[in-house]
């Protein structure tokens, strides 16, 4: 058996040997210092590099373990951040979440670009406020003066005004008409400015092919971002994903999360699943106990009263 000259232990060996990490290129094995600085790799931090033709020359050596430590970095993000809903998803005025789903709970004001929940609109109401119970302003009384309004905020680049022009545009609302190609437009400028919905809006378009060509890794890229940032629709969605994937333990997770910031359809799979023995006893009861305590946490007698009322008036509507 042959032993290896000392000459041709690298820097990178005496470190590793000695327990130190090894702040040295992974190509050459440069030690760091004034003159050297070293760069880690973008994709997975687990090497450094002096320069980019040791990078490019290291890659292909590197390529398999910096592509499985860069997928278990997403997936770190992926699972740990968006855990809590985002500010947009809570009533500006009682400063309580607003439940899901949130358009039927609540009402957006192109006075102010605000969601206010049923409970304090109906409360603003019984004091004989007609205008917006946010900003106070006159509520447009037809689609040309909103219209206005919410082009005066594009022009200024408010990303929700742009994402709730994009809306208009696609489904030919407020006066418009429909034009998908303008409303793809507008959804991606949004998004870019850190719209949300945006990303979840793209994310259903390129997911069913509306308005641009069908591309599902485009469609998982803006819902992954949605989803980080607390969508939970977003969060949903990747766990029916992965799901009909075949991707059993990846979709709970999703659902989990989803379930424990107040999603009844979320709770719903993850009984399912349960049933179908996919999932625990345990990780059903703990996405049940999340989905209440997020419900309860969103309830108020304001809300619980304009509830109260819309449900009446629909009873009355229908034994017209």
């Amino acid at each position: 058996m042959l032993t290896p000259s000392p000459h041709t232990h690298t820097a990178i060996d005496r470190k590793m040997d000695s327990g130190v990490e090894a702040d040295v290129c992974a190509n050459c094995g440069k030690e760091a210092s004034d003159a050297v600085k070293l760069k880690n790799c973008n994709a997975c931090h687990l090497v450094k590099y002096c320069c980019v033709a040791c990078q490019k020359t290291h890659r292909k050596q590197h390529k398999k373990a910096c592509k499985k430590r860069a997928a278990e970095l997403k997936d770190e993000r992926l699972y740990s951040q968006g855990q809590e809903r985002p500010e947009g998803d809570f009533c500006p005025i009682c400063m309580l979440a607003i439940p899901l789903p949130m358009p039927e709970h609540s009402a957006f004001m192109v006075c102010c670009l605000q969601t206010v929940c049923h409970g304090c609109d109906w409360a603003a109401q019984k004091r004989g406020m007609i205008d917006c119970p946010f900003c106070r302003e006159p509520r447009p009384r037809d689609d040309k003066p909103a219209l206005s309004l919410v082009k005066k905020r594009v022009a200024a680049k408010d990303p929700k005004a742009i994402e709730h022009l994009a809306t208009k545009y696609f489904f030919g609302r407020m006066g418009l008409k429909r034009n998908l190609s303008r409303a793809i437009k507008l959804w991606e400028e949004a998004a870019e400015l850190g719209s949300i919905e945006a990303h979840f809006k793209l994310a259903n378009r390129y997911r069913y092919g509306q308005g641009v060509v069908q591309d599902m890794a485009k469609a998982v890229d803006h819902m992954e971002k949605a989803a980080m940032k607390g969508h939970v629709a977003s969060r949903c969605n990747l766990g029916d994903l992965e799901f009909r994937n075949g991707n059993k333990e990846r979709a709970l997770r999703h659902l989990l999360i989803a379930a424990k910031m107040g999603d009844k359809l979320a709770v719903a799979n993850v009984q399912s699943m349960f049933v179908e023995g996919l999932a625990t006893k345990q990780q059903y009861a703990d996405a049940l106990k999340g989905y209440q305590d997020a419900v309860e946490e969103m309830k108020s007698p304001e809300r619980d009263e304009a509830q109260a009322i819309s449900f009446k008036q629909h009873m009355t509507r229908r034994q017209r």
